[in-house]
């Protein structure tokens, strides 16, 4: 039986609308990236888009229960804020800002977004087991993940 941290199965088929969701986190992380922390924390404490709690699930193939407690919140909360168009309170998007930060130094490791999203889905020994995504709903959490990141570059295990 699947957990919660089990990835939801795909169709077989490729979907185009997916990509285009997966290709708006891309498109947030790297938009985070060019912003001043001022900024950053400025957009947390207004609150992220909704919209991007999906573009998350499409991009590590997530489930109900992880999304849930990646943003701390039901996931019929978090699709009622993205039909209505409220964006995410301080808390879910702080962490949303966390993954971005940890898959913009991985696909710097990584050299390629396939390999990130590997990465930070597939459980991780040097992390107790956990996948750095999950991690991310804490700084410490994220820190960790980061911490593997160096390690890796520099040549360690991870």
């Amino acid at each position: 039986m699947p957990t919660s941290t089990t990835p939801r199965r795909r169709a077989e088929t490729t979907n185009k609308p997916c990509e285009a969701i997966v290709a708006a986190f891309w498109e947030f992380c790297s938009k985070q990236n060019s912003l001043m922390e001022a900024e950053r924390l400025l957009q947390i404490k207004e609150g992220l888009s909704a919209h991007l709690v999906h573009a998350v699930r499409d991009t590590f193939d997530l489930q109900k229960g992880t999304l849930e407690t990646l943003f701390n919140a039901s996931y019929s909360t978090l699709e009622r804020f993205r039909r209505r168009q409220k964006p995410l309170d301080p808390v879910a998007s702080e962490r949303l800002d966390r993954i971005a930060v940890v898959c913009l130094l991985a696909e710097d490791i990584f050299e390629s977004r396939a390999a990130t999203v590997r990465w930070m889905s597939t459980p991780n020994k040097a992390l107790g087991g956990s996948t750095p995504v999950s991690l991310c709903v804490t700084e410490i959490g994220a820190k960790q993940a980061c911490r593997v990141l160096h390690a890796l570059e520099s040549g360690g295990g991870g």
